[in-house]
């Protein structure tokens, strides 16, 4: 069975480390549990709570099967914890018993697998108005957002031009980061269905950490305000960003867990919410290999109630059309608006999924959008007095350190910084790749850990492909890490010649983050959506579906208008297209 997070993508090259360890010295003090990282002591004390959908028969109303299905899962032991009165359905934690004995009712129709999905809310303030041009980003603009707001790109919203205003939206996703600036305006309410509560951070508060920050990167896409700038990376050709359709109301759905996973029934729960919210748009950057009839009719009922579902069609691609699995679900169903991605070129990116079920596609390689903070960071690193062009991992924590380099090879053991290494603290320099002691590929994590027992407090990875420059590179988790940024091939073969000089590195916060997936291309289409609906209120959920696929440009580029096929759809989502349309639309 596959799952698929929609998430950034990251190599990681294996190359053999054939050096022994020439002594066993001891860990340092304090440097075994802290390198730990958090996500994974959560793992070892919180197994994953085994629930399941029962879906009853509907001899009269939904609601009133609904209610009977929850009457029937408590006489049999077990305990609801979602109800569907739409869908004459319950979520339940069951004993294997209580399941035989619903099993064998003849008013239930099926009980299924809660199976789980991955990731591939206060009045609202009035929008700023004024911001720069600096904002839009490379994805606003080949949707052509921007010019639907800022027809003269002078960094100001044009008067009476659609924005958005008075549409709802809701971001079925991981939830958000109360704390960033760039959503503070928009937010109008929240849910969190795997805590059960009404704060949909992206926050576990048992283990008291953040997670990803997926949620939020989505929801900025869309609704990101001007001028409401938080912590910029110099190096980027930006001052913040903004979303497509910064004059929507955001709904946040927190139906993903800190690492990105969660349960159907978490789905149909905040679908059910979004429309008792008002919102006329869901998007969901998140999918499932696995298709459920409940879920099918769940989407259903939202399109004939009026709220239209836009979703990622997935990261599995493989470029091979005997292997390709097709287009992930919700997105593969009828009543879903299916999204794929390409890059800035408009060219499709073999990991995004394809098949008769893709609607559109939108940018989703390397797209700029908001970040938890603290959880994206910018180098600055210096070697012997000299800059060195560097790039902070992900979830490598900000901070400063100054210490003598130590060439660690590979990183496989805490022995393989040498004799140079002491608990007083250095700099290691780690090349990137190899295999551990069990033949596994050499994680970044890894080899952070490695060289951390030896005493380092901060961590330089050379690259290992010479073409590919600093990298962009990630820790896989949140966790307990040291600072840690990467650098080219070049630069790595040149620092092997320096060990024992000063390096200095310098972590800096940013609330800003490049990430790659179907995720990123489906908030690009969610806020165009919004645009188009804003113009013309009127417009039923069908009808805007149906002016963003006329209105598209076909792909590849030089295809007839109005084409369609199976890698880009109808094409790549266009805003001043749609709202030239709509101009002469019924």
């Amino acid at each position: 069975m596959k799952h698929w997070i929609f998430l950034g993508l990251a190599g990681l090259v294996a190359c053999a480390d054939s050096t022994p360890p020439i002594y066993e010295p001891q860990d340092c003090p304090d440097a075994v549990e802290s390198a730990r990282p958090v996500a994974q002591a959560q793992a070892v004390s919180a197994p994953e709570d085994e629930t399941f959908i029962v879906h009853f028969r509907r001899t009269v109303s939904a609601s009133a099967a609904t209610r009977a299905a929850g009457d029937a899962v408590v006489r049999m032991g077990g305990q609801v914890r979602a109800r569907w009165s739409q869908l004459g359905a319950v979520a339940a934690h069951l004993t294997p018993e209580a399941r035989q004995k619903l099993a064998a009712d003849p008013e239930v129709l099926a009980i299924y697998p809660d199976h789980p999905v991955h990731a591939f809310a206060v009045a609202r303030q009035p929008a700023i108005t004024t911001g720069s041009t600096a904002e839009y980003t490379d994805g606003l603009k080949l949707v052509q957002a921007n010019s639907v707001w800022d027809a003269d790109n002078d960094g100001v919203l044009d008067a009476n031009a659609p924005i958005g205003s008075n549409i709802r939206v809701c971001v079925i996703d991981s939830g958000w980061d109360d704390r960033h600036p760039e959503l503070k305006a928009a937010y109008v309410g929240g849910k969190d269905f795997v805590e059960l509560d009404d704060d949909p951070r992206d926050y576990d508060t048992q283990s008291k950490t953040w997670g990803g920050g997926h949620g939020t990167h989505t929801a900025a896409t869309i609704v990101a305000q001007l001028a409401s700038t938080g912590s910029v990376n110099p190096s980027e050709d930006s001052a913040g960003v903004v979303g497509v359709a910064p004059g929507v109301e955001l709904l946040v759905a927190r139906v993903l867990n800190t690492q990105g996973t969660g349960k159907l029934s978490y789905i149909l729960s905040a679908m059910e919410w979004c429309q008792k919210e008002g919102a006329k748009l869901a998007s969901l950057s998140l999918g499932s290999d696995e298709s459920n009839p409940l879920e099918r009719d769940a989407f259903q009922n939202a399109l004939n109630a009026g709220m239209l579902a836009i979703a990622a069609a997935g990261n599995s691609g493989t470029g091979d059309p005997s292997t390709e699995p097709g287009v992930a679900f919700p997105a593969a169903y009828p009543s879903v608006l299916a999204v794929g991605a390409v890059d800035f070129d408009g060219v499709h990116p073999t990991f995004s999924q394809v098949g008769a079920a893709l609607s559109l596609v939108g940018p989703g390689v390397d797209v700029l959008s908001a970040a938890l903070s603290g959880i994206s960071s910018y180098s600055e690193l210096d070697v012997a007095g000299t800059r060195v062009t560097s790039s902070s991992l992900e979830f490598a924590p900000v901070g400063t350190y100054e210490g003598p380099l130590v060439h660690c090879g590979l990183g496989g053991s805490r022995t393989a910084c040498g004799e140079a290494a002491t608990c007083e603290g250095f700099v290691a320099y780690v090349d990137r790749g190899g295999t551990d002691s069990q033949g596994e590929g050499l994680t970044f994590a890894k080899k952070v850990d490695a060289v951390r027992r030896a005493g380092a407090r901060a961590v330089i990875i050379g690259n290992n492909d010479p073409s590919d420059g600093v990298g962009r590179f990630t820790l896989g988790k949140a966790g307990s890490w040291l600072p840690t940024a990467s650098i080219s091939y070049q630069d790595g073969e040149a620092l092997k010649k320096l060990s024992a000089t000063q390096a200095r590195m310098n972590l800096v916060s940013v609330d800003y983050q490049r990430l790659t997936g179907t995720s990123m291309a489906t908030p690009h289409v969610t806020g165009v959506a919004a645009l188009v609906w804003s113009a013309r209120p009127s417009l039923t959920a069908a009808q805007v579906r149906d002016i963003l696929e006329k209105s598209a440009e076909p792909l590849p580029r030089g295809s007839a208008k109005g084409s369609r096929n199976d890698v880009y759809g109808y094409g790549l989502v266009q805003a001043k297209a749609a709202l030239k349309l709509l101009e002469t639309y019924p």
